[in-house]
């Protein structure tokens, strides 16, 4: 069958219409940056025919996309330069034709992405642009059509190495510094949303980025620590760059930041905080842990390169060494909570979490609350309760480097 691998999109720009909704963007990707205006996708349309779905995106001006496929589960991976998705919030979350559902957001600096889960086996059978009625915007027409395993195999596998590519790195500057390293963590990001809150207006990525910048500015205020942060802005990294990042940032504690959420779960509510190990605590934490390792699936990144596998007698005796720091820490944590949070009724957890399996960074993943229950969501909101819980890390942090300082200027990778 025929590849459509790029595609050059040609229209003039909705200026009037969509330069008010983009105002004061600083700074447009890819050929967007050209022009010095961004690319804004104003509608979609998902139709279905027989065998063939079509889905229909207006573009405000030419970009050049690239498609592929994934298998486990079945996907089809549209990568754009950076497009600001001014779409309704309840675009792709109904099935239609051979797509169940899609995604869209930030995948990378510069670059966005779309995931459209398929319902079955579908390759990319055209691809067309043409002005919209008003001839003023370009519409991007991606049609799939239905095709038999073997043939949705070869085309997924003659595109694996290119979307590994397009996965995105995180940029990490090794430093000298004396200081402890300490790599802050949030959670999802980009593409990849994370949990949503009850009332649907908020997300799991927005709460914790912001959250981990007030942690951020709040640890460096005293100048004693090195804070790298694994994003800062709304952007896709994946499980195992966030783990990356740590090791080559040589941190000495990796925390990391989330908030879930759970259906029909009102009455769950409370902070916990999880350390990485092979066996679960529990069901619900080996639950936990399995949703957030498919993190780079909801982004359509294949993960199966995910560094810091324990492969001899001095890394197994180094990764026991550090879950016992990072035991230590998460029980500092708990204990400095339980006078200023809603502790979860097991406030201290252990799960195989991809994020936290540095063998020689003391790792921790803190749940804030959750955001189905609308009493957590309040306290997630409150900037009264993110102080004192910023504050209430701070003073762990402190403790648990304690034996360091008063060391003066010993400088181990671990405490």
């Amino acid at each position: 069958m025929p590849h459509f691998p790029f595609i050059r999109l040609i229209s003039a720009c909705l200026m009037a219409v969509f330069a008010a909704a983009w105002a004061g963007h600083a700074q447009a990707a890819g050929e967007g940056a050209k022009t010095g205006s961004p690319v804004i996708a104003a509608a979609v349309a998902v139709e279905s025919d027989g065998a063939k779905t079509r889905f229909k995106v207006t573009l405000s001006k030419a970009v050049t996309a690239q498609v592929s496929l994934m298998e486990r589960p079945d996907r089809v991976i549209i990568d754009l330069p950076e497009v600001a998705f001014h779409l309704p919030q309840e675009a792709g979350r109904s099935k239609e034709g051979l797509i169940a559902s899609y995604r869209y957001g930030l995948f990378a600096p510069g670059r966005s992405r779309v995931v459209m889960e398929l319902t079955q086996p579908a390759v990319v059978s055209g691809m067309t642009t043409a002005p919209d009625a008003t001839g003023a915007a370009t519409i991007l027409t991606i049609e799939l059509s239905r095709t038999e395993r073997e043939e949705f195999r070869k085309v997924a596998l003659d595109s694996s190495a290119a979307a590994k590519e397009a996965s995105g790195q995180p940029v990490v500057q090794e430093t000298k510094d004396a200081r402890p390293v300490i790599v802050i963590d949030p959670g999802h990001g980009g593409i990849d949303p994370g949990a949503n809150a009850s009332s649907g207006n908020m997300v799991e990525k927005d709460l914790v980025l912001s959250f981990a910048q007030r942690l951020k500015k709040k640890l460096e205020e005293g100048g004693r620590y090195k804070i790298v942060m694994t994003r800062d802005q709304d952007v896709f990294v994946s499980l195992g760059d966030r783990v990356r990042a740590a090791r080559m940032a040589q941190a000495d504690l990796f925390i990391s930041v989330h908030a879930d959420s759970i259906s029909g779960g009102q009455e769950v509510r409370g902070l916990t905080v999880y350390t990485g190990s092979e066996r679960a605590s529990d069901a619900d934490s080996a639950r936990l842990a399995d949703r957030e390792n498919k993190a780079d699936a909801v982004a359509g990144v294949e993960s199966g390169d995910m560094p810091d596998d324990v492969s001899d007698i001095l890394m197994e005796l180094t990764l026991r060494e550090t879950r016992g720091f990072s035991h230590n820490f998460a029980s500092r944590l708990v204990g400095e909570f339980d006078s200023v949070a809603r502790l979860n009724k097991n406030p201290h957890r252990q799960a195989r979490f991809q994020v936290l399996r540095a063998h020689d960074v003391p790792s921790v993943l803190v749940e804030l609350g959750y955001l189905s229950s609308q009493k957590d969501l309040d306290l997630l909101m409150s900037e009264e309760w993110r102080a004192k819980m910023v504050s209430a890390m701070a003073v762990a942090v402190d403790r648990f480097f304690a034996a360091r300082f008063a060391r003066r200027g010993a400088a181990a990778v671990l405490p």
